[in-house]
């Protein structure tokens, strides 16, 4: 089974949590997922499976876009509503002026400090088991950016917003920093990933809607058509003399594409062969293969 589907995640379960789930329901081994959305956030987990996981290594650097509230008052140890407030709690009223004032503050390329409970790694180890323990979090600041922030509503001590980030952005971060700007402290109380690089929530499948499917041996209805996937590369249809040199990981001329650097071969409509790079002129050497002569073996794969 080499599929890519979606997942609308609910609230309360890990990524990883989702991926067992539906390596159960469908009895696929090989299953992974394109990008962590915590334990309290929503929306949009694409989910690649079989030999499809090796396309993982295209969507490390896929924008994300979503929308969520935040609360301000008080901050979190872990800068969303599941973690310990910080401090005591202000009684705030915010206005609509007042927070897309300070959100302006963070559009563009800006530095960001990692929350403490986060996947990043100190020495090896991830930053929240060391967070966990109350040890220190020696978390250095990286460089993100936030293309788009809009501040929709502003009502109380809560704000919501929608916002279109490159990867490695936290919106934990954000919400935790504008908290302190405005002198009040602030978290992320609700998350909802709407879209992940070409995935959106119109892709996306609650789990309850696959186990459904899979009961009643209709999954492929649930599935992301392949031509949808990596938009950014041009398709080819692969001859069956093509198909079967390709499967092989032999180079083949494709001449229709002589100015692509990059290239989905497919076999018929829907079946992905391959990613291949040109080596030269109409030249293109597979970069992977995903589906061979013999049965295919199943590959392991692989904010917030």
């Amino acid at each position: 089974m080499n599929a890519v589907l979606v997942i609308d995640k609910p609230a309360g379960l890990t990524s990883h949590d989702v991926v067992n789930r539906v390596r159960r329901m469908l009895q696929q081994r090989a299953v992974g997922h394109l990008g962590t959305l915590d334990p309290l956030a929503t929306g949009v987990l694409p989910l690649v499976l079989g030999n499809l996981t090796r396309l993982a290594q295209f969507y490390t650097a896929s924008e994300k876009t979503y929308e969520g509230v935040i609360r301000f008052g008080f901050a979190t140890d872990t800068y969303d509503a599941e973690g310990q407030a910080s401090g005591p709690t202000q009684a705030v009223q915010v206005s609509l002026e007042q927070v897309r004032d300070v959100a302006a503050r963070f559009r563009g390329v800006i530095e960001q400090m990692p929350p403490p409970f986060s996947a990043k790694k100190i020495h090896g180890v991830p930053a929240y088991k060391l967070a966990r323990k109350h040890k220190d979090v020696p978390l250095k600041a990286v460089q993100v950016e936030i293309k788009e922030f809009e501040i929709l509503t502003a009502e109380g001590d809560r704000a919501s917003f929608r916002a279109r980030v490159a990867s490695g952005t936290y919106m934990r971060s954000v919400a935790h920093d504008m908290g302190q700007q405005m002198g009040c402290g602030a978290h992320l109380e609700s998350l909802r990933r709407t879209a992940l690089g070409e995935f959106d929530l119109a892709d996306a499948h609650t789990l309850e809607e696959v186990e459904a499917a899979a009961k009643e041996d209709r999954t492929d209805d649930l599935f992301i058509h392949p031509r949808k996937l990596l938009p950014q590369f041009p398709s080819v249809t692969a001859n069956e003399e093509t198909a079967a040199r390709i499967r092989s990981g032999r180079a083949v001329n494709l001449p229709e594409l002589s100015r692509a650097r990059q290239v989905k071969v497919f076999c018929g409509q829907r079946e992905l062969i391959a990613i291949a790079n040109r080596v030269a002129g109409t030249l293109f050497h597979p970069r992977i293969v995903l589906a061979g002569d013999a049965t295919p073996q199943l590959s392991a794969g692989r904010q917030r």
